[in-house]
């Protein structure tokens, strides 16, 4: 039978309670190691992740071509090289529906 174990938070060293139920679930879920913070650090170091804090993607950049369906001027994500066709969004999503 497990047991609540009292750990110490690698970030700000405030001890907190691993309860048995959480070791259940940990587990369950094949955690290897226990939480290394407390549950307020935890929190705040995921909704740090969210808000890409450190972690942005660099932005993709763009090309300008000609739509060889419509002529209409787009960019796309590619350097377009005029051995292919390139297509604007509205002219390449109907092309890809057909192909299924």
């Amino acid at each position: 039978m497990l047991e609540d174990k009292i750990l110490t938070c690698k970030d700000c060293g405030s001890e907190f309670t691993f309860t048995a139920s959480e070791q259940e679930f940990y587990a369950e879920k094949g955690f290897a190691n226990e939480p290394g913070r407390c549950p307020k650090c935890r929190s705040a170091r995921k909704a740090q992740g969210r808000n890409n804090s450190g972690y942005s993607r660099p932005q993709r950049e763009m090309f300008p071509a000609i739509c060889a369906n419509c002529g209409k001027e787009t960019t796309v994500p590619f350097q377009p090289t005029g051995d292919k066709p390139v297509y604007c969004r509205d002219c390449y999503q109907p092309r890809t529906r057909n192909n299924w």
